[in-house]
């Protein structure tokens, strides 16, 4: 991997309400620290582009670790794309848990707008309006079409079956190269299985987020070498 530019996201998205209040996920960006740090011990130069409350990787001395810090769904949505259209990105590891939904509005009970700055005050509760948030993975290959994409499916009660044919349906809107399917329970452990899919329908089982990160950077890394290769 030596040479090679890898562009993770981490972490959970932060909705802002006003400047003080918004809503999360319970994602930790545990598994992105891990893989940065793995791509970091392959040789690789890392931009590690992390929510609020995000773990970060520990690099060890010289390795080339860049970090940034993202806020809401849409400023993640800019910052992927100011660094995939300004430089060459060999991989797109899209493990940031993103908003499914954003603040459109807020009013007064009785209707009146409220503003989104300052502090709103909390004799009232508001009423909040949500919309639909963009799925950011879905735009990498149209901003950078040579970049390897690799995203994250996360689902809850469903059955391996049902979990696996929703990250290869994942796979094919996002023209991902990689899906890692993972249940709920992986925000609540480090052991959590998870499980690695291409686009030949080749399934990798892992046991835990470390096993996870390795295999992925391995699969990674032969797909980035022989994509090399062919140009």
């Amino acid at each position: 991997m030596k040479g090679k530019t890898i562009l993770i996201t981490s972490g959970g998205c932060l909705e802002k309400w006003d400047n003080v209040r918004g809503h999360t996920n319970m994602a930790k960006g545990t598994i992105g620290s891990l893989l940065a740090e793995e791509a970091l011990s392959l040789g690789a130069r890392v931009i590690y582009l992390h929510g609020y409350f995000a773990k970060k990787p520990v690099a060890k001395t010289g390795q080339p670790l860049q970090t940034c810090m993202f806020e809401g769904i849409l400023d993640l949505r800019d910052k992927v794309k100011e660094i995939v259209t300004n430089e060459r990105v060999d991989a797109v590891i899209m493990a940031a848990a993103g908003s499914d939904w954003i603040v459109e509005k807020m009013v007064t009970q009785s209707g009146e707008e409220l503003p989104k700055t300052g502090k709103i005050s909390s004799d009232h509760p508001p009423i909040i309006h949500f919309k639909k948030a963009p799925k950011v993975i879905n735009f990498i290959k149209e901003w950078s079409p040579e970049s390897l994409l690799v995203g994250f499916k996360l689902e809850s009660d469903v059955r391996r079956e049902v979990l696996l044919e929703r990250a290869k349906l994942r796979m094919t809107t996002s023209r991902a190269t990689l899906m890692v399917a993972n249940a709920s329970d992986s925000l609540y452990t480090t052991e959590a299985i998870h499980y690695i899919v291409d686009t030949e329908g080749n399934v990798t089982t892992c046991e835990g987020k470390e096993e996870t990160a390795k295999r992925l950077l391995q699969c990674i890394a032969e797909k980035v070498a022989m994509f090399s290769y062919t140009l």
